[in-house]
């Protein structure tokens, strides 16, 4: 049996496939079903990666499939054309990094965000696309039902959360404190993108009180890669 027929066959643990390859008696055809078994192998090696990719982009949750190639590049403010490359190297998740996209609305912070979430999808990323007030009323929902520890650890375990729309909607004081429980749980430990309408300086209208804004910046913001999105509105051109 061929090192690559036995290669594939513990990737896609195929044992049984791997124990006949093993026993072809050395023959002029051994080759060519050596061929035809790598051949079949690689397809299904190929599919299955395909669909767990399909199945990934579907889990994250995003509202559309927005990709870097649909972008208007010449349209985005100068920070995010600069740092498309960044975005898509995806070497801020190797690092742990965040990401903060602060901006006016319609400058395409949320397409960014979903095309960054997609391709992190594809390299196998676990990714997770949330609105800030979404995710804020699961947190509570949660809590309610007895299940914010089991939530909490499942979000934690996610290479990419994506926070969406940061600034748009307010919420209380308890949902403010469960959302810091969130991030600050995984600094250091995993990336969080956030887009806000809103500057530092202003979040406190968001969370309330200056020492849990304060505290949540000084997590988020550490190491963060922030994108200054401020510019024309695409829907004002």
């Amino acid at each position: 049996m061929s090192a690559r027929i036995e290669e594939l066959c513990h990737t896609l643990r195929l044992a049984g496939v791997a124990s006949c390859a093993s026993e072809l008696d050395p023959a002029p055809c051994t080759q060519q079903i050596e061929s035809f078994l790598i051949h079949a192998l690689e397809t299904e090696s190929e599919l299955r990666m395909a669909r767990r990719r399909l199945n990934a982009i579907r889990i994250a949750g995003f509202p559309t499939m927005k990709r870097f190639d649909d972008l208007t590049i010449d349209a985005l403010p100068d920070d995010g054309r600069a740092h498309i490359p960044t975005l898509k190297n995806l070497t801020f998740l190797e690092e742990h990094r965040n990401i903060l996209m602060i901006g006016n609305s319609g400058t395409g912070k949320t397409h960014l965000a979903i095309a960054t979430g997609i391709r992190a999808c594809e390299q196998n990323f676990r990714v997770v696309f949330k609105t800030a007030a979404g995710l804020v009323n699961e947190l509570i929902e949660a809590k309610q039902e007895r299940r914010l520890t089991y939530l909490l650890r499942q979000l934690k375990r996610v290479d990419l959360l994506i926070l969406d729309e940061l600034g748009y909607i307010t919420f209380d004081l308890p949902g403010a404190e469960l959302l810091f429980q969130l991030l600050a749980s995984r600094y250091e430990t995993s990336s969080t993108m956030v887009t806000s309408n809103l500057m530092f300086s202003e979040w406190v209208r968001i969370f309330h009180d200056k020492a849990l804004t304060a505290a949540l910046l000084d997590r988020i913001t550490h190491r963060a890669l922030i994108l200054n999105m401020t510019g024309t509105s695409y829907r004002q051109r």
